[in-house]
């Protein structure tokens, strides 16, 4: 009959790591049927239980207590394997990392590697806030592999760091890679110029191999833990990442991984993404948006899209017009304000999608939002769309895009208004369409900028022309006459919305940027100098870096005070003294 025999060592501690290669050294005994290694947590205890494991003399374990339990043929096999663990600790640690001496505290690491930029912490969520602010106040970037820390000690740690000019990835930061060194779970992916900030460990691993597996490489890939992009954090870590991304100079493309963000934070991140300087990818997986492309940043919807999307971009090497790219044309003083005048209500629709995300306010008949609905739709209000093809312009008269008399006197009343910069009108073309809509804009247009520059007023024209140079009225000819009457012509709805947006937006100044709480600069050198790092927690953590030609120190670490909570308090307030 098989018997049972627990032991519990107070205070001895012990990573995950060890504890698991110990239970399977002991499981690989003479005579042992089953073992148990655990630190004495209730939810240990009972997964104990569970495995007909939970040994009488552990039950009064508690978490900071290390506890064998041995099932095993006989009482003999059980004791020989109990008398066995110093043995095999022993020979663990003769077998494990090359470092001469094991400093006990982070000072003396420090010591001994000034250099060191990094600290890396996977010691139990308890303890690891206090370690973490051990290391920002040495002026350390922290990778805080540990969970299982309070979301206050969160908010602490990042404020922190935010102030200083300083990183903390995490917590539950499962997976990093800077300048090349993969921290905590990483994957070896080859060297590139695309850069990942990612709110999901294992979500930063699968993009950055799918980057690998198509041809791409990275140049660093930060995490932030996944309560970062969360309302109560505001995406620190995020922000800090896309702005020294930004900055990077090898890297060409970001790309932003997440599960679903706080909306705030998400619109926040995105108008961030928008300043970058450099193509963004964003898969907030589950984020909704109307768009695939805002200005430089293209909206993805699955792991692989964010991958492959990025690798072409990055081949691309291609950017985005800003705003030096577009009219250089000088406006009067008090000229700002858009106005589209449409006969294809769809077209009017999707203007109003693309032109949300860079005017707040867009007022129309048909808007996307009725709080912005026309109080008269004869009469315009700041930035506005109106699509005369709906019934209420239609009743008696034809649709526009068969008789241009309404839009033209529209066309003469905005151009009228000197607070009017853009006007943005659609010409669709084929058959039962006006046969020739160019013949009948084109003047008009022409003496709308007549009149403005007598005023001192310039007026951008824009025109999206749909159609073929198949269509009766023939494309080719129909854009030559627009351009000739000074029209900036589009054949894509998508392009042309973007581009009236950007000038309006550039034009009005009651447009607000959304404003981001400050963070001090991040140091670049924290990315671009050679990986140094100090890791406290998981020696498999400092034997990857080793594997790496990283430079690293483990610290030997245990719990301060063995653990008692009030004598930590007490040295904790004496180091405040």
């Amino acid at each position: 009959m098989s018997i049972t025999k627990g032991e519990i060592r107070s205070g001895a501690y012990y990573d995950s790591v060890i504890l698991m290669q110990l239970q399977r050294s002991l499981v690989g005994l003479d005579g042992v049927i089953d073992a148990g290694v655990i630190m004495g947590t209730d939810a240990n205890k009972e997964l104990l239980e569970q495995s007909d494991l939970l040994a009488p003399e552990i039950q009064d374990s508690g978490v900071d207590d290390m506890v064998i339990v041995i099932k095993a043929d006989d009482e003999a096999s059980a004791q020989t394997a109990l008398e066995a663990v110093d043995e095999l600790l022993a020979a663990r640690r003769s077998g494990g990392i090359e470092q001469e001496y094991l400093p006990k505290s982070l000072e003396t690491a420090f010591d001994m590697m000034p250099e060191a930029q990094w600290v890396l912490i996977s010691v139990p969520g308890r303890y690891a806030a206090g370690v973490a602010s051990q290391a920002l106040d040495q002026g350390k970037h922290v990778f805080l592999y540990s969970d299982n820390v309070t979301l206050m000690d969160e908010l602490k740690l990042k404020d922190t760091a935010a102030e200083n000019g300083l990183v903390v990835m995490g917590p539950d930061c499962g997976t990093a890679i800077v300048n090349g060194v993969g921290l905590g779970f990483a994957n070896k992916v080859r060297r590139g110029s695309i850069g990942l900030v990612a709110g999901s460990g294992t979500g930063l691993q699968q993009v950055t191999a799918r980057i690998h597996q198509f041809g791409g490489g990275i140049t660093h890939a930060l995490g932030t833990g996944g309560r970062d992009l969360s309302d109560n954090v505001g995406a620190v870590t995020a922000r800090q990442g896309l702005d020294l991304l930004s900055r990077d100079p090898e890297t060409k493309v970001i790309v932003l991984v997440s599960k679903p963000p706080a909306k705030a934070v998400a619109d926040e991140l995105v108008q961030a993404a928008r300043e970058a300087g450099k193509p963004v990818v964003v898969d907030f997986i589950g984020y909704a948006t109307s768009m695939r492309k805002v200005d430089n940043v293209y909206f993805a919807t699955s792991f692989d899209e964010a991958a492959d999307l990025s690798v072409k971009l990055a081949a691309e090497a291609s950017s985005d017009g800003t705003v030096e790219d577009l009219s250089q044309n000088s406006f009067a003083d008090g000229q700002r304000y858009l106005r589209g005048l449409f006969s294809g209500g769809t077209l009017a629709y999707e203007t109003l999608l693309v032109l949300d995300k860079y005017l707040p306010e867009v007022y129309s008949n048909a808007p996307l939002d009725k709080k912005y609905r026309l109080e008269d739709s004869l009469v315009s209000q700041e930035h506005t769309i109106v699509d005369l093809g709906e019934d209420e312009f239609t009743v008696g008269r034809l649709h526009p895009m068969l008789d241009n008399d309404l839009r033209l006197r529209r066309l003469e009343m905005e151009a009228d208004d000197p607070e009017v910069a853009i006007i943005l009108l659609d010409v669709v073309l084929g058959y039962g369409a006006h046969p020739d809509p160019a013949a009948e804009l084109a003047p008009g247009i022409i003496a709308a900028q007549k009149q403005a520059k007598k005023s001192g007023r310039y007026l951008e024209m824009v025109a999206i022309l749909s159609g073929t140079d198949e269509d009766p009225q023939d494309l080719n000819a129909q854009i030559e006459q627009f351009e000739e009457a000074g029209v900036k012509v589009f054949t894509s709805n998508d392009a042309a919305a973007i581009y009236v947006g950007k000038l309006a937006k550039s034009l009005d100044p009651n447009v607000p940027d959304i404003e981001a709480v400050s963070l001090a600069e991040v140091d670049l050198k924290a990315l671009t100098n050679p990986m140094a790092a100090v890791n406290v927690g998981l020696e498999s953590f400092t034997e990857s870096l080793i594997d790496q030609n990283a430079q690293v120190i483990q610290v030997d670490w245990r719990p301060p005070a063995s653990g008692d909570e009030k004598l930590m308090g007490i040295l904790e307030r004496m180091k405040g003294k």
